[in-house]
């Protein structure tokens, strides 16, 4: 007797690193961004049909692994993800991530996806979402402290939704600024090297900060930061890592995604809690005022949310019909008659046998 046969929905179209890099490749990397942005946008617009819950958090010296839910009601997403700022020094990613949407109403999976690269491009995306409703009109330059693996990601996408053209770049290890000039050169930027944060900051309207470290840092003293400027904040998203002096978050408007995960793991982790702040899917409705004059200093808090997985597992989702690019993986059980999984199980044991 051979094994049962799965049906056709026991199978989970898997996506590997891969497959994921070459679907990139396919759609092309600005227009990617610009897709996830989009849907980004959208599911802040729905907003308040979401299951919302601070992320997961399991902590260690060394970093966090977390689990980030959420649903719209129709279908449920969730990203593992880990943040171990030391891996770098040990050849490994900081980031590594994996996730998964299931069908609400059966509570079948019906995406599984490598999210390592897929993070970077919704963090981008995130950020420049909120740039385009945040930062000064017409802004061309952008300052970005910290050129790691994100950094590339986060210029592309500045530059395809919001147009900056103009990098003013800064590490404290020249080789990740080397790798960044490398990654970019014929993209369509001015690229300046600069030797310090506060030369780096100096002339952008645009500030974005992402290091890695996982300690309170002063990334940005309050003295580096002029009028009218827009603080894109994206390396503080754990508790007790931050990369801005104190003094700028009570002269800045500060925006987040979610207030209860942000005021544990972003640079408001330093404020009371009842420090203000603006939620950003408020200002993308037209509920709340993001940029008001030209004087006015605005910050992203941004830390990721589970809903801009979510939109990022949608738009992968709804680019792979015809693609070939995914497997399908039997992942899930489905006996002839669903009372009897021991029955199948048993109706498996001679193929097993003579397999070994």
């Amino acid at each position: 007797m051979s094994a049962p046969v799965p049906s056709e929905r026991a199978y989970v179209p898997f996506v590997s690193v891969d497959s994921m890099m070459q679907l990139i490749h396919r759609i092309g990397i600005e227009q990617m961004l610009a897709g996830i942005a989009a849907y980004i946008e959208e599911d802040f617009r729905r907003w308040e049909l979401f299951d919302k819950t601070p992320r997961v958090a399991a902590h260690s010296k060394e970093g966090v692994i977390e689990l980030m839910p959420t649903s719209d009601g129709i279908t449920y997403g969730f990203k593992y993800v880990n943040g171990h700022p030391k891996n770098t020094k040990e050849g490994l990613q900081t980031v590594t991530a994996f996730g998964l949407l299931a069908d609400v109403y059966t509570g079948y999976p019906v995406l599984l996806t490598e999210m390592t690269v897929l993070t970077a491009l919704r963090t981008a995306a995130t950020s420049a979402v909120v740039a385009k409703h945040l930062a000064p009109k017409g802004a061309r330059t952008m300052a970005m402290i910290g050129n790691g693996a994100q950094s590339e990601f986060q210029a592309l996408a500045m530059k395809k939704i919001c147009g900056i053209d103009s990098l003013r770049l800064y590490d404290i290890d020249p080789q990740a600024t080397a790798k960044l000039l490398r990654n970019l050169e014929g993209q369509g930027f001015s690229l300046v090297v600069c030797a310090s944060a506060e030369e780096a900051v100096q002339g952008a309207e645009i500030i974005t900060t992402c290091t890695a470290d996982k300690q309170n840092a002063t990334v940005l003293n309050d003295n580096m930061v002029g009028a009218g400027v827009h603080i894109n904040a994206i390396g503080g998203d754990c508790h007790g890592k931050t990369e801005l002096a104190r003094a700028i978050l009570s002269r800045a408007d500060v925006f987040v995604e979610y207030p209860p995960q942000t005021r544990i793991e972003g640079e408001i982790q330093q404020m009371p809690e009842d420090f203000p702040v603006t939620e950003i899917w408020q200002v993308i409705t037209g509920q709340a005022a993001g940029r008001i004059d030209d004087r006015q200093i605005t910050l992203f808090d941004g830390v990721g949310f589970a809903t801009e997985d979510f939109s990022a597992l949608r738009y992968v989702r709804d680019q792979l019909s015809g693609t070939g690019l995914y497997q399908n993986l039997d992942m899930l059980a489905d006996p002839d008659d669903p009372r009897d999984l021991f029955g199948m199980v048993q109706r498996a044991a001679p193929a097993a046998e003579e397999t070994a």
